[in-house]
């Protein structure tokens, strides 16, 4: 049975307890400046921020920069990722970003979409993430997490990542649309999970449409 939608009333309640709970919603990926939160984020597909920052306090102390992740070259990336799934794919995207960030953006990480997605291994979702956290662009990087929230909570439903995105693109009120990926993505972590919802701590239960909410253990 389809999950009864969030009423539209409460969609800025919804965004504002979520504010309240975390007032300064980041990112968990450890990152210096737009290139390693780029490297950052292509390394945290199906893997969790934890393993990815763990992955990178060595990689990013070789290599800081693009030019510097070139010379490192495949096997020296892969050195320092092999503990995150899918090493040997990663490590060969981020050898050939690097060394595409030098040929056509000066060694610079682009700040649109279309720029981004032409890096390997950057797909919507990560450049999603790069626009909002290094850029200020107001996107939503629909993950598992926030697929789940969305879906489960009634706020935005959709089969697909892309149903889901385009249907908080619309739902999302612009004062919150800066915050609400890491509000969701943050709550789907760590309230909202996917056996269990922590329902009986959660700040939005009421507002939420999910009808099977969860007692306390």
């Amino acid at each position: 049975m389809p999950q009864r939608r969030m009423r539209n009333a409460d969609v800025v309640p919804f965004f504002q307890q979520l504010a309240v709970d975390r007032p300064d919603p980041r990112t968990e990926l450890v990152y210096q400046d737009p290139f390693t939160l780029l490297v950052a984020v292509v390394l945290s597909a199906q893997a969790t921020d934890v393993s990815v920052n763990k992955a990178t306090k060595g990689l990013f102390a070789a290599a800081p920069t693009p030019a510097a992740m070139v010379a490192l070259g495949v096997d020296g990336i892969a050195q320092h990722i092999r503990t995150i799934g899918l090493w040997q794919a990663k490590a060969k995207n981020v050898a050939a970003l690097a060394q595409l960030l030098l040929d056509r953006h000066g060694g610079a990480v682009p700040s649109t979409r279309e720029a981004l997605e032409a890096l390997p291994g950057v797909g919507r979702k990560t450049a999603n993430v790069v626009l909002n956290e290094a850029f200020g662009v107001p996107t939503i990087a629909v993950d598992t997490h926030i697929f789940r929230v969305s879906n489960r909570t009634g706020l935005a439903a959709g089969t697909t990542v892309l149903a889901v995105e385009t249907a908080l693109e619309a739902r999302v009120p612009p004062a919150f649309k800066q915050g609400a990926h890491h509000w969701l993505i943050l709550h789907g972590r760590y309230t909202c999970v996917a056996r269990k919802p922590k329902c009986w701590i959660c700040g939005v239960a009421a507002l939420c449409t999910f009808a099977a909410k969860t007692p306390p253990p």
